[in-house]
């Protein structure tokens, strides 16, 4: 193709787009950029394989300027935009806009829109007779007469001349795709090592050494490629997306309708009382709007991030799908490369939703209590109030062995976890919490105990039992026991050490000392306060010197005056 022919029909295309824009008749085909509304001129294909014109991407603002780069950096580092259809941050070429891919799908588009707007085309050659017929490679209406002309003339006499009306009745219009660097060649020849598509000129000039085959050789591979991709990972995948998004829309709706059922009940119950009553009625709307916006707001984001998730994955499926139908070899083998990385790129991101992570009752976890203590309102008390979630003894656990047992004097600790209905923690607190600790056999022997709220569904219970025996702990929410209350809970004795040591007799212990005592009653002839070896009442075993008692591991028996402590055998060198 002649370059005054190239430059004819890309004003053919600008004029079309320019007076489609003028008259406000803006399309929806895919012919027409969602940039400028008008129809592509030099269309481009992002890595995200969404397209504009080439104009359209140079006007959009750079996402990571190369100026802002270090000087040494300039070279390695791309300049980065973000793709107006999806947000997706996009690289340039280094060499610009004009190394991006070209939308060959795009392009015909452009033609078949231009063909169905012209309802009596001019012949682009004479100018005067009506245009029946199209050159696909020259991509020019002819008449009859320049028709003729053009098959005979040696440079065209092989372009295929198609009806115009039978391309309008077809809808598409396939043409080929030519060379950039040898214009009039058409692209034939897939170079493997390359993996680019080029002309036999370019395989003679450029590509001598390398792995070149025929279009039609290669087309099921790469095709085939490109075909598992969007049916066995991307394509279910969308099809899960598309029912997350329609879940989390009747969830939306559940709750909308949950939140005004729920509000014409407690209209419904606040028009039985006085000013006092309505005044409480609005604060419960109050609050319910508050949760209902709060889950709204839950609902909402996890719409977004669908939405964004199926935009991304179904603008990529689409085009891959129609690139395989309705694109030829030249055109699917052209953007292979591209069409791959983006759908590659698509399955590492891992948009994949559970549908048993989306709420189909968000808003069940509202109730009305009708019945509950609500406080004073301009001193009237009230009830009726509103929550999220409430409080089931019989779910709620207790945490520690300070529930089990303890010693006398020493100040233990457990902690209620209170959770609702469906097991799960309060996240507040404010619970009526009761725990009483009484004595087994001594029904006037009561514990005092000390319960602390910490605010977050858990409540942490102290106590300091003064005598030892058997007691039952009573742990009541809302005046009714917990899971396993009441509880049995042993307080042992404190124990008392002893002060002595552990040996054989005083007067191998002191040395020989006579004023040593021992809490043995063995007594030594000769002055002597202590017990020796064969001497009278003598254990005959070794023994506590505090006590008396033989047992090394044992509670002391006797508890020593302050006065006498110097006396007993403590320890003696030898």
């Amino acid at each position: 193709m002649s370059a005054s022919v190239k430059k004819a029909a890309h004003e053919e295309v600008k004029d079309i787009g320019t007076d489609t824009e003028s008259n406000g008749n803006v399309s929806s085909s895919r012919a027409f950029c969602r940039v400028c509304k008008r129809m592509y001129r030099e269309p481009k294909l992002l890595s995200c394989l969404h397209t504009f014109c080439a104009d359209c991407i140079r006007q959009l603002e750079a996402f990571s300027p190369l100026s802002e780069a270090p000087a040494r950096d300039r070279d390695r580092v791309r300049e980065r935009v973000l793709c107006p259809e999806c947000d997706s941050v996009v690289e340039l070429p280094r060499s610009g806009v004009d190394a991006l891919t070209t939308d060959h799908l795009a392009l015909d588009e452009v033609f078949m829109e231009t063909l169905l707007l012209e309802k009596c085309a001019v012949c682009d050659l004479c100018g005067d007779a009506e245009a029946r017929q199209r050159c696909a490679v020259c991509s020019l209406n002819l008449c009859d007469f320049c028709s003729q002309a053009h098959r005979r003339q040696k440079r065209t006499s092989s372009h295929a001349i198609q009806s115009l009306e039978e391309l309008k009745r077809q809808g598409h219009l396939s043409r080929p795709v030519l060379c950039s660097q040898h214009p009039g060649q058409e692209l034939r020849l897939f170079c493997e090592t390359c993996d680019l598509t080029i002309c036999m000129e370019c395989a003679a000039a450029f590509h001598k050494d390398h792995r070149c085959s025929p279009l039609h050789e290669v087309i099921h591979q790469h095709g085939d490629r490109i075909r598992e991709l969007v049916s066995r990972n991307l394509r279910p995948r969308l099809f899960r997306l598309e029912e997350a998004l329609r879940c989390v829309q009747v969830s939306q709706n559940a709750l909308q309708s949950r939140a005004e059922a729920m509000s014409n009940e407690i209209q419904a119950f606040a028009q039985a009382y006085t000013n006092a009553v309505q005044t409480h009625c609005r604060s419960l709307l109050h609050s319910l709007e508050d949760l209902r916006l709060q889950r709204r707001n839950q609902l909402q984001l996890q719409k977004v991030q669908l939405q964004q998730a199926l935009c991304d994955i179904r603008g990529s499926v689409d085009f891959a799908e129609r690139l395989l139908t309705c694109g030829s070899e030249a055109e699917i083998l052209s953007v292979k490369g591209v069409t791959t990385r983006r759908l590659m790129s698509l399955i590492e991101l891992g948009y994949d939703p559970h549908l048993t992570s989306v709420s189909h009752d968000i808003g069940g976890s509202i109730c009305f209590l009708p019945q509950e203590l609500a406080g004073d309102v301009d001193g009237f008390p009230m009830v009726g109030v509103l929550q999220a979630k409430t409080v089931d003894p019989s779910k709620c656990s207790i945490q520690g062995e300070g529930v089990q047992q303890c010693i006398e004097g020493q100040k233990r600790e457990f902690t209620l976890v209170c959770r609702d209905s469906a097991g799960e923690l309060m996240a507040k607190g404010g619970d009526s919490v009761l725990v009483s600790i009484i004595h087994t056999e001594k029904k006037e022997c009561k514990v005092e105990t000390a319960v602390i709220d910490n605010n977050d569904g858990s409540y942490t219970v102290s106590y300091t039992p003064r005598e030892p025996g058997s007691y039952s702990v009573w742990v009541c929410v809302k005046a009714q026991h917990v899971k396993g209350s009441p509880f049995g809970l042993t307080v042992k004795r404190k124990i008392q050490r002893h002060r002595g040591i552990f040996h054989c007799c005083s007067f191998c212990s002191s040395g020989g000392a006579k004023e040593a005592r021992c809490g043995c009653p063995g007594t030594m002839p000769g002055g002597f306060q202590g017990c020796g070896h064969g001497h009278k009442d003598h254990p005959g075993k070794p023994h506590w010197s505090c006590c008396g008692s033989v047992k090394e591991s044992s509670e002391c028996l006797r508890s020593l005056e302050s006065g006498s402590q110097q006396g007993h055998v403590r320890t003696v060198e030898l």
